[in-house]
């Protein structure tokens, strides 16, 4: 009988993880017990996918803010030290705020408006316009940032995150200087000691604060790179796509993580002889139309991944295809015609019009985004993500 269904996208409950679990272990047997219990079997080039977030804390990658603190201070000098570039996020930034405040005598917290880099928004462009305020060139200081726009509160949170980053500074001990601008190179006005903390325009921005005298300059790609007084660390992305743990401790993302995926490959194809693809996944990329926050807080999708997961999708238009190709066929005859279409298809669809509006990216972006959507952020427990007949297409039974 012909399979009348496509893509299947499962969340597999699985135990609480902690530090020094099995973890390929407790992957596979969650699946092969959903299977049996749903009643389904598996395929070959179905995908398992694993948020980082269990990943990381069964390696026990975990650092407290004094180790932030401390390899801040070792890096920047402890004294005068601007932060540019945060975002909006008390889950994502606030506790590496405290451990580099920590570390610091003064911060100059240096925001971009009017909004960060996620789409988290201090302001709304409209506001900006009525006061006459060009985002590109204009630099606001706190006071005149409140004498314009007053208090503003996040849509979704209901924080004031300009007072809220103010406070965590004071309340570390350091002093606080507030100041608004989008040019990277405002920040020398104040201090040379600068830790940039956008994620993927971050290159860049070292860049111009190098070739314009910046004398230390650190992405928190560069800050718990090494572990610090026996901490956890990141020796590729360091602070960047850490969590919040606790109120003084910080869940880092995870290293390497290659040899993981590997052996969950290697177990579900010894235990059903079954080839499936395997994945560890973050923050999905889209976007929320309502409150424009585009969703990719950590540095990319997936940090680890089987090779069969490596590239973009390679597929047709079916309905540029029945528009254009077989406008005059119906029925039996236009299946038929787009079967036969899939089936001679060239391995490389770049350029060829009928590939026209078909998603040109890397797969575990799309697929680590499906299973970001699926597993939630919440209490839903399914960290890992079963997902089957991604890689069929219209001609698969």
């Amino acid at each position: 009988m012909e399979r009348k269904v496509g893509t299947v996208s499962r969340g597999i409950r699985c135990p609480i993880i902690r530090e020094g679990d099995d973890l390929v272990a407790m992957t596979v047997t969650s699946v092969l017990e959903a299977a049996e219990s749903e009643g389904f079997e598996l395929r070959d080039r179905d995908v398992i996918a694993l948020t980082e977030s269990i990943v990381a804390r069964a390696q026990g990658n975990y650092a407290s803010v004094q180790d932030i603190a401390d390899d801040v201070r070792a890096k920047l000098g402890g004294e005068t030290v601007g932060v540019i570039f945060p975002i909006l996020s008390r889950n994502r930034f606030a506790i590496n705020l405290k451990g580099i405040a920590m570390g610091a005598k003064k911060v100059v917290l240096m925001l971009s408006y009017p909004s960060d880099e996620v789409g988290n928004a201090l302001l709304t462009y409209d506001q900006l316009d009525e006061a006459g305020i060009n985002p590109y060139s204009d630099v606001l200081s706190l006071e005149k940032y409140r004498e314009l726009f007053g208090e503003n509160v996040h849509e979704f949170t209901g924080v004031d995150y300009v007072e809220y980053y103010s406070n965590i500074i004071k309340e570390a001990g350091a002093e606080v200087e507030v100041v608004f601008a989008n040019n990277p190179r405002t920040i020398l006005n104040y201090t040379d000691c600068i830790i940039n903390c956008d994620i993927h325009t971050r290159v860049r921005t070292k860049r111009i604060l190098r070739e314009n005298g910046a004398k230390i300059v650190c992405g928190l790609d560069d800050i718990l790179t090494a572990p610090v007084n026996g901490s956890g660390y990141n020796s590729k992305y360091g602070l960047l796509g850490s969590n919040k743990s606790t109120e003084d401790k910080i869940k880092l993302f995870p290293n390497e993580c290659k040899d993981l995926v590997l052996a969950i490959q290697a177990s579900i194809l010894e235990k059903t002889g079954k080839h499936v693809e395997v994945m560890v996944y973050g923050d999905g990329a889209f976007k929320d139309p309502q409150g424009k926050i585009w969703e990719l807080a950590d540095p990319v999708v997936s940090p680890a991944f089987t090779d069969g997961l490596i590239g973009t999708p390679n597929e047709l238009k079916l309905k540029y295809l029945a528009d254009n190709d077989f406008a005059n066929l119906s029925g039996a005859e236009l299946k038929e015609a787009i079967s036969n279409s899939i089936k001679t298809k060239q391995d490389n669809l770049v350029g060829n019009m009928a590939s026209q509006g078909t998603t040109p990216r890397q797969l575990t972006d799309l697929i680590g985004s499906l299973c970001d959507l699926t597993s939630g952020s919440g209490d839903k427990g399914t960290p890992v993500i079963l997902i089957q007949g991604y890689f069929d297409n219209y001609t698969n039974d």
